[in-house]
């Protein structure tokens, strides 16, 4: 496996501070929560209600571009935006979302698929009407 210099180093940081004496250790700890994360999206189904968050580089060719398309695609699950200029280089989208699971997790996978996009959260709750 291949890492990016910054990433390693930010993860070896990462790693020190919350006392972790192996990188391996990290390293299958970090892929066991990916893949809960992954399984919970997996998951979800009926109606639900809440937000992609989308941290991505603005200066990434196209970046801005396919995450407009991937939006107007699923208009009809997007309730509103925000877009918050964190850095420089670096955006926060907020994409507020309601309707079908199996839509809401395509959409918020679309996302993570395109370059430039650093992170993406989902988070949402049931979307019916009692909460």
């Amino acid at each position: 496996m291949s890492l990016p210099k910054k990433l390693l180093t930010e993860f070896d940081d990462v790693l020190k501070d919350r006392g972790y004496n192996s990188r391996s250790k990290g390293i299958r700890d970090a892929l066991k929560d990916y893949i809960v994360r992954y399984q919970w999206m997996r998951d979800m189904e009926g109606d639900r209600v809440g937000i992609v968050a989308v941290i991505y580089d603005h200066h990434y060719t196209g970046v801005m571009e396919d995450l407009t398309n991937i939006q107007h695609q699923f208009r009809e699950y997007i309730n509103a935006n925000m877009h918050i200029h964190m850095t420089e280089n670096k955006c926060l989208e907020v994409i507020v979302v309601k309707g079908d699971a199996q839509q809401i997790r395509d959409l918020t996978e679309k996302i993570m698929r395109l370059k430039g996009v650093e992170h993406v959260k989902l988070t949402t709750t049931s979307g019916g009407e009692k909460l």
